[in-house]
């Protein structure tokens, strides 16, 4: 499903990446733990096609397509879905007009009938209601005021709605609390099974408890120099990444 080969970047003339190789067969979730610094988030924006993320050699796939070929809303409609480390607001952008324009946008571009109002507000709710959401958060704006922790369930609610073919997660675990950390992980296990596939970024072993991926890998430097199942994830815990890292 993903597959990056011996992918480089840059950002503002700065190396970052240097030189990753990953796979993501179709159907699995893997995690990206790595100290700070070592190019996790910048993995992510040079996937999702983030402006100021500069490319300078390797290739990466999703399903067969280039990616790195596309404009970032050709990559949305190809199924890759990002989820912000830190979720910005939108004053002036309601939350189910932002969600509507974003699904219909999407399942135009694929050729597919648009969600008419009373189909949104279904499937909307269903989802929020899975998600510990209030449907009221539907009438604010984009982030707008919102916690921490109903921004991330918020995108967690606009994967659910887009269901994506191939999830990244940068660091969505930070700043929850317990019962937070396990709806988030919900909303991943809950699209999980064939076509589908995820990426994983964090720090911490508690999100990787509730979502048990199929393999973990340590980047460092820029470039990924261990991988193994999920007790990798427990060994990084416990150790640190000072002799993991070490390659």
């Amino acid at each position: 499903m993903l597959r990056i080969e011996g992918l480089t970047a840059e950002v503002e003339g700065k190396r970052i990446l240097n030189g990753v190789d990953l796979v993501v067969p179709e159907g699995e979730v893997h995690a990206i733990m790595g100290p700070n610094g070592s190019g996790k988030s910048t993995l992510a924006y040079v996937l999702a096609g983030r402006e100021g993320y500069e490319v300078t050699g390797g290739s990466a796939t999703l399903n067969g397509a280039d990616l790195l070929a596309m404009e970032p809303e050709e990559r949305a409609v190809a199924g890759l879905f990002l989820a912000f480390q830190a979720p910005v607001e939108l004053p002036g952008v309601g939350n189910a007009t932002f969600l509507r324009t974003a699904i219909n946008a999407v399942r135009r571009a694929r050729g597919e009938p648009e969600w008419d109002a009373m189909t949104f507000l279904k499937e909307a709710r269903a989802r929020m209601k899975a998600l510990g959401l209030k449907e009221e958060m539907l009438k604010r704006n984009v982030n707008e005021g919102f916690s921490g922790g109903e921004r991330k369930r918020n995108e967690m609610l606009q994967m659910a709605l887009l269901s994506p073919r191939f999830a990244i997660l940068d660091e969505t675990d930070s700043g929850l609390d317990i019962d937070a950390l396990k709806l988030v992980a919900d909303a991943v296990n809950a699209l999980r099974g064939p076509g589908f596939g995820a990426l994983v970024i964090t720090h911490y072993r508690r999100l990787l408890d509730h979502i048990r991926p199929d393999r973990v890998h340590v980047l460092a430097g820029g470039r990924i120099v261990r991988s193994g199942g999920p007790e990798l994830a427990a060994e990084l815990e416990a150790q640190g990444y000072g002799a993991l890292a070490a390659a």
